[in-house]
């Protein structure tokens, strides 16, 4: 699912984008200062951010540089009810990928951020590999390899794969893996997500130090490095 982080102090405003972006099905967190902001984007990965220009705290001018500095292929879309010329360009100098005036049209808010994720996975060009800890997953043909080492696995090894890799450092419960990768309810007298947690943890753990999959006692299983 793709997630945008939504600066905005405007309650109105920030609800109205979110209550629009979810029936589209993107993910959106909201953040109404720029502190939040800043905290929000470095303890998280976003797909995109929308950032309005005027704050309590700072300006939007002076978080997009910040982000900028350490996050520089994050897309940025600008809002602000200050449009002369100068005031986009000035927006756009500080690191922001697009600037939209206040007030606005959700549907163009929505074409300028399909527009801008279009660029932003033609630029990546390899948004089809997956990647954790020296594990890289290819999504096109299904093949996974761990530092240059390639890794043969079955169809159920590589979904189970996919879908620790897909939620890193999150606790996955028994429960919850056999919904996704079996699609069936959790039946409590089989161990079958055990024995293959074991299966791929043989495979790419097998010749390294680190180990990547960690048991958490009574609960599940975290993909953590």
């Amino acid at each position: 699912m793709i997630r945008i982080c939504v600066i905005e102090d405007e309650e109105k405003v920030s609800s109205f984008i979110k209550k629009g972006l979810n029936e589209h099905d993107y993910e959106v967190d909201i953040a109404d200062t720029g502190e939040v902001a800043l905290e929000m984007v470095q303890a998280n990965e976003y797909n995109l951010m929308i950032l309005d220009v005027m704050l309590p705290d700072m300006s939007g001018i002076e978080i997009c540089r910040q982000v900028r500095r350490h996050q520089p292929q994050l897309p940025v879309l600008m809002l602000s009810a200050l449009g002369t010329i100068d005031d986009k360009v000035n927006g756009l100098h500080s690191g922001a990928d697009d600037y939209l005036v206040k007030p606005f049209h959700f549907n163009e808010l929505l074409a300028r951020i399909e527009a801008l994720l279009r660029r932003k996975k033609l630029a990546d060009g390899d948004d089809h590999i997956l990647s954790f800890g020296g594990l890289k997953l290819n999504t096109w043909d299904k093949t996974a390899e761990r530092e240059g080492k390639q890794i043969n696995l079955t169809a159920k090894e590589y979904s189970l794969l996919e879908l620790f890799i897909k939620s890193p450092n999150k606790l996955l419960s028994r429960e919850y893996i056999m919904e996704r990768v079996w699609g069936i309810n959790f039946d409590t007298g089989t161990n079958m997500v055990d024995v293959y947690v074991n299966y791929l943890r043989n495979k790419i753990q097998k010749g390294f130090d680190k180990k990547l999959i960690h048991t958490v006692i009574g609960m599940g299983y975290i993909l953590k490095d």
